[in-house]
């Protein structure tokens, strides 16, 4: 089950979280109402003002306009009223769609009125003095026709004398269904806007979510608060980058093997790649997009195994991650395990070759033959003491002799005769590390030499060793040859290149690792042209335990 399953199902065990995608929907949709509750009431009131304004000038433009017609200033200079002049009014009201229109003389007395009835009557409202007195105004009052917005404009003669005035009126209900008219656009538009912003939001959290790939916030912060457990408790440094090469993470086991290198100006994330990372190769990765797997790089004078992968995402590169650990730490524990499958190993190959004497023993104590089982056991026990004595005198140090009395009960096993040269020596070494890689060298050797030979009836590998102890420090030169198939001309200078194999995929670790050995003891390693079967020539220095003494 995956992390993201396990937060889930621990997320619905736990209390009832309210979804993201409905939050940020509720989120979205309270901001819009906050932002547009203010902006409506000073738009509806700044609307209604409008509204207002643009009735009065409406009328005011009726009466200003009427009050320089020539057919009013004639009428208003002749005493009574005029049909004419009543039915001009009307057409002119009932084109402007405005309640009435009231021409008056300087006594306030109607010449119009859009009921026939109020003509001759004084104007009611107490509005009109200011523009028989000669100024415009707008007002609101109740007359006959009920309430309504009225604009005055008073009228004159051409020589400037006061005639009267004119009244243009709209209702107040006709006021009211303008300003009505205005907040159902606004209500429609605020209507509109909130379902637009309502889909949006929807959207946005649908995206969000989609990104999140489909995790609440809980489970993202369980996700990474467990991520942050898994990456600190594991004992490889993990260094993420960014694809501009910008530290994104960094765990403490990264830290704490920089920090053993010597390495110590530096911050955990933000940092973009320096000395320290660029020996790491993350910008090789990053532009050639490959992976880069057991490489070796020096740091500090450590020694770091390192694998840089890049971090695709939907096929493009968002990033490079690399895990490195210390490669002496890593060799130690090698070490261990290498002692203990020698060890076990030689104990096989040594029960194998027991039991099978144990078996001849039997067989010859059923047939009652003890005279001959007692030159039997007499000749095993001798020609046991006479190998273990000829390594023992040749080969001093006891863990090399004990690797190659464990190789040769290994090549009597599978058939091989396995010899040591009788003019080999080795004394014993000072350095343990040189004794372990020798042994890394001489049994990737022996072992690919085995499997050269499996189609072969006769099988032979010779080892060599010579110490020569006049050159500096001293120096080991090793042999090992087999009459195996070889290896053709064409492929020699390829043999130690890691992934080279002529035994199919997958392999071609072992003559890579010998070439790495002998690169790190500072000698060299050759492939010998020979008649038959593969020769190696490995030349070492080698400091005795004598020679480290002095």
């Amino acid at each position: 089950m995956s992390l993201i399953a396990i937060s889930q199902l621990k997320l619905r065990r736990g209390k009832p979280q309210i979804k993201l995608r409905r939050l940020i929907t509720l989120l979205v949709c309270l901001v819009m109402a906050l932002v547009l509750l203010p902006v409506t009431l000073l738009f509806a009131d700044r609307v209604e003002h409008e509204t207002e304004m643009g009735l009065e000038e409406k009328a005011m433009s009726i009466a200003r306009t009427l009050a320089h017609t020539p057919i009013i200033v004639e009428q208003l200079q002749q005493p009574g009223s005029s049909s004419s002049l009543q039915e001009y009014v009307r057409k002119v009201s009932s084109a402007n769609h405005v309640q009435f229109i009231v021409v008056m003389d300087m006594k306030g007395i109607r010449k119009t009125h859009p009921d026939a009835r109020m003509i001759g009557k004084a104007f009611v409202g107490g509005d009109e003095y200011t523009a028989l007195h000669g100024h415009e105004s707008v007002s609101v009052a109740k007359g006959t026709l009920g309430l309504s917005m009225r604009a005055f404009s008073p009228v004159f003669s051409s020589t400037g004398k006061r005639l009267g005035a004119i009244a243009v009126g709209i209702s107040m209900q006709d006021v009211l269904r303008a300003k009505e008219g205005n907040y159902r656009l606004i209500a429609i538009a605020i209507g509109v806007g909130m379902l637009i912003g309502t889909g949006g939001a929807v959207v946005l959290a649908r995206k969000i979510k989609n990104m999140l790939v489909g995790l609440e916030p809980p489970e993202i912060a369980r996700l990474l608060e467990e991520r942050s457990a898994m990456l600190q408790s594991i004992k490889e440094g993990v260094i993420a980058v960014d694809e501009s090469g910008r530290v994104m993470l960094m765990n403490a086991e990264a830290i704490r093997l920089l920090r053993q290198a010597g390495i110590e100006d530096f911050s955990s994330t933000g940092q973009e790649i320096t000395a320290y990372l660029s020996a790491f190769r993350l910008q090789e990765v990053l532009e050639a997009s490959t992976l880069q797997m057991d490489e070796e790089i020096e740091l500090g004078g450590i020694t770091f195994l390192t694998t840089s992968v890049p971090i695709r995402v939907k096929g493009e590169i968002v990033g490079a991650i690399v895990t490195f650990r210390d490669k002496t730490e890593m060799k130690q524990l090698a070490e261990r395990l290498t002692g203990v499958s020698l060890y076990t190993e030689a104990l096989r190959a040594q029960a194998h070759e027991f039991m099978n004497k144990l078996h001849v023993i039997m067989g010859m104590v059923h047939l009652r033959m003890y005279d001959k089982l007692e030159h039997y056991i007499m000749d095993a026990v001798e020609h046991h003491q006479v190998e273990i004595g000829s390594i023992t005198r040749q080969i001093k140090d006891p863990v090399m002799a004990g690797f190659v009395l464990g190789k040769l009960s290994r090549a009597r096993e599978v058939g091989v005769s396995f010899e040591l040269t009788p003019g080999s020596y080795l004394p014993e070494s000072g350095q343990t590390q040189t004794i372990h890689e020798l042994i890394t060298i001489l049994g990737n050797l022996f072992d690919n030499a085995v499997e050269a030979m499996e189609s072969l009836q006769h099988k032979r590998i010779t080892l060599s060793l010579y110490y020569d102890k006049h050159q500096k420090n001293g120096c080991l030169t090793c042999i090992m040859s087999d009459n195996g198939p070889g290896i053709p001309e064409e492929l020699v200078k390829t043999v130690f290149e890691k992934g080279f194999s002529t035994k199919g995929e997958s392999r071609g670790m072992g003559l890579y690792l010998v070439a790495q050995s002998v690169k790190r003891l500072q000698g060299s390693v050759e492939l010998i042209p020979a008649e038959q079967g593969c020769c190696f020539e490995i030349t070492i220095p080698y400091m005795t335990r004598n020679d480290e003494h002095d």
